[in-house]
This record gives C-alpha cells, structure tokens and sequence, in this order.
C-alpha cells in the first residue's frame, strides 16, 4: 500500500493529492513534447465500435483483469485521463472516500467493463479504477460483457487511430477480403482506404466488361487480390520498390505512376522498369 503512515483518511488525501499532481505533470510534459491531443484522453467505447462495426456482445460474468488492460469509458471520459488520474477536484470526495475503504481493507464492489478484443471499456467503476491505479494494483475484479466487431482492434492506442480503423472498416464493406488478403491489404492513412476501394471497384468493373459476367463484391475482392494484388506485389518486391512502405502503399502508388507514364492498366516487367527508370530520372533531377 503507497505512502500508509498508519491514518487511513490522511493517506486517502494525499492518495488523490498524488493522483492529481501526476496528472497535470503529465499534462504539462506532453505538452512541452508536442504530441498529439488525444494521447492523454480515454478512448471513448461508442467510437471505438463504430470504427470497429458491432457484431454482437455477450456476457462472460465475474473474471480479473489486468489494470492495465482498461483503456477506456462509456460515458465518463473528462472526470479521469487515459491512465484514471483524475482531471479535477471534482471527483474528490466519491475517489477519497473509496481510497480510505481499500486502505481499511473494506470489499470493494467489482466493476463493469466491455470487452473489445484485449480492451477493456468501464461501464461503471472509473473510481474504483483510478483508487486501484492510485495504490499501486495490477489486477481488478469485473463483471465482462464481450464485444464482437466486424474488424480486430489491435493497434488501437490512440483516439486518432479511431479514423483509421473507420475507413477500413468502410473499405472491407467494399472490398469484403478475407483470410490471408485481408490481414495483407494494410495502409497507414486513412484516406488511402477509400482511394484503394474506389480502385478495386474499377477494376471489377473493367474484369466485367472484359469476361461479359456479374461478379458480386466478395467474388471481385477475392479475383482482385489473386490476378492483381499479390502477382504486382511479387513484382515490387523483386523489382525492390516496397521500400519502408507497406506494400498496399507501393502497390497504390506504382499503380498510380503506370498510368500517368503509360496510360494502361496492364502489368509486365516493362511496365514496371519504366517506373522505376522515371523515379530514379526524377530523384537524380531533384539532387542536380
């Protein structure tokens, strides 16, 4: 137990005294080191399953999960920041008095969390939360309730990575990829997916008119990956254009270069040396 001088209701105040003092340091640090605004803020759950899609929930009951796992909230994001220090004074009393409580070894309700892959979301409990944090806890007792979603919700840190999960879930609604494909098609601006779904429209259009028959969505993602996707791919790597990109990111970009240069949608070796022959043209143009 953190700072126990043996009087419960002092160490309670310093408790949130201490909680309050780490918070606006951090404030304070991330400021003078410029980041971004959201790295501080709680991920807001309703945001995150709409960028994620909701599929369906169902509960799990009483289980221990790590502290460090919650990082997020219904409802309650401006009373505490990303790690439960609270934000103001506001919540002194209610947090004083669990914290007195816990130090007097008095059971502590479990809290109510959603489950969202590895992320846990408090329902009810953000006191209970920013007291455990306070004192130095790992693990904490609640009631979970999962949360299926339409895409997986790893690499989620940040309330700016929100947007990216978003258009991809709009692009995969598109471009419905599946198995290896899907986890392969990876692009780090989010605006990148709707120009990606937008190209592999129009080369499902193009395939249609070319064979004379109806492919729906699934069949023209699947056809795309398979006699676009992965041979052009393979070409990149060969031909070493991925470079520090993904390789979404060189495939979108090569495929945007054939066509100002070339003006044709087909692909071969010549088509990608004249690219390559022009980016070295233009980055030796540059250096002079």
């Amino acid at each position: 137990m953190r700072g126990d001088t043996g009087f419960p209701a002092a160490d309670a105040e310093n408790d949130f005294q201490r909680a309050r003092r780490s918070q606006v340091m951090s404030r304070l640090a991330t400021w003078l080191r410029r980041e971004p605004d959201d790295v501080n803020i709680m991920l807001p759950f309703h945001e995150v399953v709409e960028a994620l899609g909701m599929a369906s929930e169902k509960r799990l009951g009483l289980q221990t999960i790590r502290l460090d796992s919650i990082v997020g909230s219904v409802d309650r994001t401006r009373d505490f920041d990303r790690r439960f220090r609270p934000t103001s004074s506001r919540v002194r009393e209610r947090w004083q008095r669990l914290a007195l409580a816990a130090r007097r070894g008095e059971s502590v309700p479990p809290i109510e969390v959603y489950r969202v892959g590895e992320l846990h979301f408090i329902m009810d409990g953000h006191h209970r939360v920013s007291v455990a944090h306070a004192l130095g806890l790992a693990v904490i007792d609640a009631y979970v309730t999962q949360v299926i979603t339409r895409i997986n919700s790893s690499g989620i840190r940040y309330r700016g990575d929100l947007i990216v999960k978003d258009y991809r879930r709009l692009f995969l609604e598109r471009v419905p990829l599946s198995g290896e494909a899907r986890a392969a098609v990876v692009l780090s601006d989010p605006w990148h997916y709707a120009q990606l779904g937008e190209h592999v429209e129009a080369w499902g259009f193009r395939l249609m008119q070319d064979t004379g028959q109806f492919l729906d969505r699934a069949e023209v993602a699947r056809r795309w990956y398979a006699d676009e996707y992965k041979p052009v791919v393979v070409m990149l790597r060969q031909a070493d254009m991925v470079s520090d990109r993904t390789e979404t990111e060189a495939y979108m970009w090569v495929a945007a270069e054939r066509y100002r240069l070339i003006r044709t949608h087909r692909w071969d070796a010549d088509v990608i040396n004249a690219v390559r022959e022009e980016t070295r043209s233009h980055g030796k143009g540059a250096r002079g």
